[in-house]
């Protein structure tokens, strides 16, 4: 899709496979698995090689694999684009339920494939960067079984060991300064046995793929004129020197181990869905939500009876004089509500902030129901860019009714920049970063044709949505505030240290963070270590407790600041609001010191990007929510007082 040079083709294309979803033998859980008989054909394909030390994918035949006759790309999603995924068939030979000893995947056994010069410093640089290759079979991703002891009892270690899988397998390894390939691809293939009638052949479902990659020079690999080898043995064999100086002679081969496995198919992502600690990932949850509700509740009943006493004291008629010479919130009644400075930007990141809540809930929703599962490739961030597409609507509804509150007038200006302001800066840090990976020859780098059509996308569906919602929402009666604005500015007194804007924000973005800080380890392990993330229930919990605690840390906040007698809480809150962003920002400065291993000034660049674009778009949530709670917070006491 990404190559044709229709944009109106690829929308149709795109749309069709977001509403179907199920293109080939893509499917999503409950579409019909693919049944085989013995010796079917069951396809290799390639998706891409990736490393978390460079942060740059490459297409498989970037590097000189064997190549089959034909090479024939996959059409693939908007997700999968993004992704930098290029899936393309290979040359193995694979049918069901057939084994294969030893084969030299392409040239003869008399004739090795030869790496040139610059094919071999290439394939050396890419083993030096840690990269890994990814294949599928049947649409399951290939997988290494790492056999390791746990720290159990003595007697226990020699019973039974812990299996994990690692995603994909290594292109190589380097001992000291030399550098050697795995040209050896011994692939273990699970079937499950399907129950079928008396007098029926037997059909089989794959429902494990995994490799074990091995290095053997050409010399130890005794081939025949039929293409057949002979392994040698374990002890024995060299391993297949990459010498980046000269070229390379070898063989690429493969060999084929079928075994039945008792796991059903709707069971077989299970496999790769369990590779880390799923223990720590439940205790730290409960942990979260323990804290949150418990520091919630003591907030909650704090500012409650604090707030039944100073509306008993300002509504207590015979003590009015008094009250009125004390501080408190009511002292601002009439400039509480006073329009902001640009209150056109501050409608428009707040319209922005809604689209993205919107976006948020309903994936993660969706993707907790099984619909987004990691088995439907790219499906995710497909459903996320059409949802922000389609969500603009309401985006531009409560921009548009906001700015009409705050006695904006210019509403298309208004409804203009609420389309354009947070999309446009993502886009250009986008498009920048694309420069750097397209000068990389990355397959992360977006197609033009790709950009083109998210470019149609956001003109072509959202302004106009955003322009509609943006039109109803400022036709719409006005936010009703319950108290008039005085015609003359009150004079806010000198405010505390701890008043400050600064102090605010670390203040109020401890307690959301510290209940998603965990998650926030697994969405950028899946995002930068190239694992899978489908914990969406858990997800889920953690998005409802950020809502909860962000609403009520603004809610403190601004009745503080209002006890303080400022009245200039409006851009205030949506800042303060937002402060769990700006922990966000430390954590991945953190990640990236600690845990990843990234040297090179591209990689670096590429994770800062990113991490900016997502820490803005969680300043915008977590401002928007903590915004929306603080305006009905301060509309709803000062609706509880008496005001002469």
């Amino acid at each position: 899709v990404a190559r044709s040079g229709s944009s109106l083709a690829w929308l149709r294309y795109t749309l069709l496979l977001l509403l179907l979803h199920s293109t080939d033998s893509f499917y999503v859980p409950g579409v019909a698995p693919i049944n085989f008989h013995r010796n079917d054909p069951v396809e290799i394909k390639a998706v891409k090689l990736t490393s978390s030390r460079t942060q740059l994918p490459y297409e498989y035949y970037s590097l000189p694999f064997c190549q089959p006759t034909k090479i024939t790309y996959k059409a693939e999603n908007l997700g999968e684009v993004l992704r930098g995924d290029r899936i393309v068939n290979t040359p193995f030979q694979v049918s069901m339920n057939v084994e294969k000893k030893c084969e030299v995947l392409c040239n003869f056994p008399n004739k090795p494939v030869t790496l040139t010069v610059e094919q071999s410093k290439l394939m050396a640089e890419r083993i030096r960067e840690d990269y890994y290759v990814h294949l599928i079979a049947d649409n399951l991703p290939v997988a290494t079984r790492l056999e390791f002891y746990s720290n159990r009892e003595e007697e226990e270690k020699k019973k039974e060991k812990d299996v994990q899988f690692e995603h994909g397998y290594r292109l190589g390894f380097m001992d000291g300064n030399k550098f050697y390939l795995h040209n050896h691809l011994s692939f273990i293939l699970y079937y499950h046995r399907e129950d079928v009638e008396e007098n029926q052949e037997h059909t089989y479902r794959v429902v494990r793929f995994e490799v074990i990659p091995q290095s053997i020079k050409l010399e130890d690999l005794k081939a025949d004129e039929k293409s057949m080898c002979t392994l040698p043995e374990a002890t024995g064999s060299a391993p297949q020197e990459i010498d980046p100086s000269k070229e390379n002679q070898l063989l690429f081969t493969y060999s084929v181990h079928w075994e039945e496995s008792d796991i059903k198919w709707a069971s077989r992502w299970d496999t790769y869905l369990t590779m880390s600690d799923v223990q720590i990932h439940w205790f730290s949850i409960i942990n979260s939500v323990v804290v949150v509700f418990f520091l919630s509740g003591i907030l909650s009943m704090i500012i409650i009876r604090t707030l039944r006493k100073d509306i008993a004291n300002y509504n207590k008629e015979d003590d009015i004089e008094d009250t009125m010479e004390e501080s408190g919130w009511k002292l601002v009644h009439g400039d509480v509500f006073r329009p902001p400075q640009y209150p056109m930007i501050l409608s428009s990141l707040l319209g922005s902030g809604i689209q993205l809540f919107c976006m948020i809930l309903i994936v993660i929703f969706v993707a907790m129901l099984g619909m987004l599962s990691p088995s439907s490739r790219g499906a995710l961030m497909t459903t996320a860019c059409f949802l922000f597409m389609f969500m603009g609507v309401f985006g531009g509804f409560f921009a548009g009714r906001l700015y009409r509150t705050l006695k904006g007038h210019r509403w298309k200006k208004g409804a203009f920049c609420t389309a354009t302001l947070y999309p446009g800066v993502v886009f250009g840090i986008c498009f920048v970063l694309n420069c750097f990976i397209w000068g990389k020859h990355s397959s992360g780098a977006v197609p033009f044709p790709t950009m083109v059509a998210l470019l149609c996308m956001w003109f072509g569906i959202s302004l106009p949505l955003v322009y509609l919602g943006y039109y109803f929402g400022f036709r719409k009666q006005p936010y009703d505030n319950p108290v008039r604005t005085n015609q003359i500015p009150r004079q806010i007194p000198e405010q505390r240290w701890y008043m400050n804007k600064f102090v605010g924000i670390l203040m109020a973005g401890i307690l959301p963070f510290g209940a998603m800080f965990i998650e926030l380890f697994f969405i950028f392990s899946a995002i930068w270590e190239n694992q899978f993330y489908y914990l969406f229930g858990f997800l889920f919990l953690v998005f409802i407790i950020l809502v909860v605690s962000c609403s009520q840390i603004s809610i403190v906040m601004v009745y503080f600041q209002l006890c303080a007698e400022d009245y200039r809480w409006w851009w205030r809150t949506f800042l303060v609001s937002g402060g769990s962003a700006f922990y966000v920002l430390i954590y991945a400065v953190f990640y990236f010191v600690n845990k990843l291993d990234i040297v090179e000034f591209i990689p670096s660049l590429l994770y800062f990007g990113y991490t900016a674009l997502m820490v803005l778009s969680f300043w915008l949530l977590t401002g928007t929510i903590g915004f929306y709670a603080a305006y009905m917070f301060v509309r709803k006491i000062y609706a509880a007082v008496k005001i002469d």
